[in-house]
């Protein structure tokens, strides 16, 4: 099988031959649960039907070698999206959940929207005067600590508390639904921007593959498409800001925790963001995982628990190391997308996600959901009793 380029647009990486992945692909007769270890391709859809019941089983690596059957797939045509096979979300019937607020300069940026009303021309002049208050180095504050309590009473008494800051800095960490289970596309497909949007960024993030006893088992790259100045206007606007068509992008593939690569992993993982628009403007910016406030396994805990279950498991984006602010057009006016911007987000351990960011109703629309699954499956047969 040949070397997949981990430079590629979509790639996995460098050292996928010495991994385990679960990836999901849509073949001829129609979605398959893929495993791919030691570069060897097998179908895991005859013995589980789908990823999250693969996932939630006792051992998800062993499974790969005990009940995986060989498939014959030419894996660099299905990342170059060439061939019979597309590659899709390696999430099935998990829920889309993701975190908020996780890091001091999304943070930071959070206010700014909130206090800007969604106007991205005042982003700077507020920028200039929030870092003149608390600076922009809060890595080190601990959430719901003695110090975190001291500053919100400080940012109160100064007029300056925010709803962002409660969630950022305060005991309970923001965890909200991004999409429905199946919503998600994969690396190559169409992101979308909702086409009353004019203040709108990629938010590059790690996706935690958690099962439904809580454990995770896996972590892949994700598109947390954001709009900021709906956001902005409000934060009750927070669904239509983030639940749009093509607006969850995750891929290209699970990694699965293993003796190679677990939690640490990704405490220590760069994610890397890069855009190419057709207009010439590009950006390469990169941010560290470990610099969130919130530890994953925390993250992990305050969304599934006795108060709270996900029976087929749930993907977890973690919230993004930084939001772009380069700008783009006048000066102070910070990023936004254009049509056709290539989005990709790359990280060592996990490869490269790539989508072109076109309007949501250019997008392909979303039309197979969980019954539209089910019964592709019942038609074939699978899983196999």
């Amino acid at each position: 099988m040949t070397q997949p380029d981990p430079a590629a647009p979509t790639a996995l990486p460098a050292d996928w031959r010495d991994g385990h992945f679960a990836l999901r692909a849509e073949g001829p007769e129609g979605p398959l649960a893929l495993a791919l270890s030691g570069g060897q391709v097998m179908d895991m859809t005859p013995a589980y039907g789908t990823v999250s019941a693969w996932l939630n089983g006792a051992d998800p690596v062993s499974a790969i070698g005990a009940e995986g059957e060989p498939l014959a797939l030419d894996l660099p045509a299905l990342l170059a999206g060439e061939g019979p096979y597309r590659l899709l979300a390696p999430f099935d019937l998990q829920a889309l959940k993701a975190c908020g607020v996780t890091y001091a300069r999304s943070m930071l940026e959070r206010v700014i929207e909130e206090r800007c009303r969604g106007d991205a021309s005042q982003a700077e002049r507020v920028r200039g005067e929030i870092r003149d208050i608390i600076g922009d180095d809060l890595a080190a504050l601990r959430p719901g600590s003695a110090e975190a309590i001291a500053l919100k009473e400080n940012l109160i008494a100064r007029g300056w508390w925010s709803q962002y800051l409660e969630v950022g800095i305060g005991p309970d960490a923001e965890v909200f639904t991004k999409g429905q289970s199946l919503s998600a596309v994969g690396s190559g497909a169409l992101i979308g921007i909702h086409p009353g949007s004019d203040w709108n960024n990629p938010e590059p993030e790690v996706v935690l593959a958690v099962n439904a006893a809580g454990t995770i088992v896996g972590a892949a790259l994700g598109n947390d498409v954001n709009l900021r100045d709906v956001e902005g206007r409000s934060a009750l606007l927070l669904g239509r800001a983030k639940d749009n068509n093509a607006a969850c992008a995750i891929g290209p593939a699970i990694r699965l925790f293993a003796d190679d690569f677990g939690i640490e992993d990704i405490r220590a993982a760069e994610i890397r963001l890069t855009i190419t628009g057709t207009d010439g403007f590009t950006l390469d910016e990169a941010g560290k995982v470990g610099s969130i406030s919130r530890d994953p396994t925390d993250l992990v805990g305050q969304m599934l628990n006795a108060h709270h279950q996900y029976p087929d498991g749930a993907a977890l984006f973690l919230g993004t190391p930084f939001s772009p602010s380069k700008d783009r057009g006048a000066p102070g006016a910070g990023f936004t997308h254009r049509m056709d911007d290539v989005v990709r987000i790359a990280s060592p351990r996990l490869g490269a996600l790539s989508n072109t960011v076109r309007r949501t109703d250019e997008c392909p629309p979303w039309t197979f959901g969980i019954g539209a699954l089910m019964a592709n499956l019942a038609r074939r047969g699978l899983p196999k009793a």
